[in-house]
């Protein structure tokens, strides 16, 4: 049986095919993601207590305070895991991340914090009327596999390492693939990639599409200043690295924020 996939057009008309996540997948990691805060609920809870006990605080004043802290902390866990994971992660809770889907719009574009907020937001819809039935129904029921906090926030939830692309490799892929490198020789995390903005993004595709055209000493001083420009922002330095060893860093670079930024428009 064909997978279900869905189709993305880039500006430049070149069509990725993702396939679908369906309710097998995303239920899994939804379980995984629910162990993992059972698991954090239960240290946050249980530890303050234990360290308080000899106290006998619910008999002390600091007792309603410490409770209010574990309140407020309970709180903002369990709705904010879901919205801070998928926005600074790339769509990915722990559970998403470990079954290999992620989340995304509609469109293609990476999840914006809004559309991760609302989404999750509208759990309280999917859980109703228990045990998150109208989500339940929703995914299994709908073409996308859309529960409704996915319809409000135009998204939907992908496997990540099943996007095809269709056509010819650019000359900045062959030179990529010519070179042996990959997006995991340097590790990049999250919270880095966020300090990049569409501009930084607009700047490093235009440096990658246009470097090969170049003399070479137009290159090393275009690299240099692009360098330059960008490391800083994700806590690289330049000093000690040869023109080479910049361009290999910065393709990786492009690597990186293309799986973040391909598909804006």
């Amino acid at each position: 049986m064909e997978k279900e996939q869905v189709g993305v057009k880039t500006p430049e008309f070149v069509s990725i095919q993702f396939q679908l996540a369906g309710l097998g997948s995303r239920m899994a990691a939804y379980m995984l993601d629910w162990l993992i805060l059972c698991v954090l609920n239960v240290i946050i809870i249980i530890i303050p207590l234990i360290l308080l006990i000899d106290g006998n605080p619910f008999y002390d004043d600091v007792a309603s305070v410490v409770i209010a802290i574990l309140i407020i902390a309970l709180f903002v866990l369990n709705w904010g895991y879901f919205i801070f994971m998928e926005f600074y992660f790339g769509g990915k809770t722990i559970g998403k991340r470990v079954l290999g889907i992620r989340v995304i719009q509609d469109n293609g574009h990476s999840l914006t914090l809004l559309s991760s907020f609302i989404r999750n937001f509208m759990r309280i819809v999917d859980s109703l009327p228990s045990g998150y039935l109208t989500g339940l129904l929703m995914i299994f029921f709908h073409p996308k596999h859309k529960r409704v906090g996915d319809l409000v926030a135009g998204t939907i939830v992908v496997h990540e390492r099943k996007a095809k692309r269709l056509g010819k490799l650019t000359p900045v892929e062959k030179e990529i693939q010519r070179r042996g490198l990959s997006k995991h020789e340097i590790v990049i995390d999250q919270f880095s990639l966020r300090a990049l903005t569409a501009k930084d993004w607009n700047l490093i595709r235009t440096y990658s599409s246009r470097l090969l055209q170049l003399p070479l000493e137009e290159r090393h001083d275009l690299t240099k200043q692009v360098a330059e420009i960008l490391f800083p922002k994700i806590g690289w330095s330049t000093n000690g690295k040869n023109t080479r060893e910049l361009e290999d860093a910065l393709f990786i670079l492009y690597l990186n924020l293309k799986d973040e930024w391909e598909f804006d428009l």
